[in-house]
């Protein structure tokens, strides 16, 4: 089931305003009850928001299984839509020993580079938000 974090955040804080997307109507169907109405078919490519409208953007484990030239322009949605403080994850590595785990398991990202890469990517593309990296071990 899809929703828990904004299950949580709104169960925290139910004053909140909560939104999220999901490029799949399955996914949308099948999440919590609670969140359901939040939620609603999206891209990351073109997020359905108008700019500045968030006080905080989360993607975990999204923007990576696009191709390259497409997490470019997810992580610019991210960073237009937000108000300055957002935090994605994405598939990384530091090691060679951790980029072979990577390429063992990897069954989604189409785009998983060095974190020197990435953060040379970040910089080109004007994302100024928060990152972690999801690394095979």
């Amino acid at each position: 089931a899809k929703g828990f974090m904004l299950h949580d955040f709104k169960e925290m804080s139910p004053e909140l305003t909560v939104a999220g997307i999901d490029i799949s109507e399955y996914a949308i169907e099948s999440s919590i009850d609670t969140v359901k109405q939040y939620l609603e078919v999206g891209n990351a490519k073109s997020l359905p928001f108008p700019d500045d409208s968030f006080d905080l953007v989360i993607s975990i484990n999204t923007v990576h299984n696009l191709t390259e030239k497409d997490c470019r322009k997810a992580l610019r949605e991210i960073e237009r839509v937000s108000r300055g403080h957002s935090f994605i994850t994405v598939d990384a590595w530091r090691t060679e020993k951790e980029r072979e785990q990577m390429l063992k398991w990897n069954l989604t990202a189409l785009t998983y580079m060095h974190v020197a890469q990435w953060e040379k990517l970040f910089r080109e593309v004007g994302y100024t938000g928060d990152y972690y990296w999801f690394i095979a071990c």
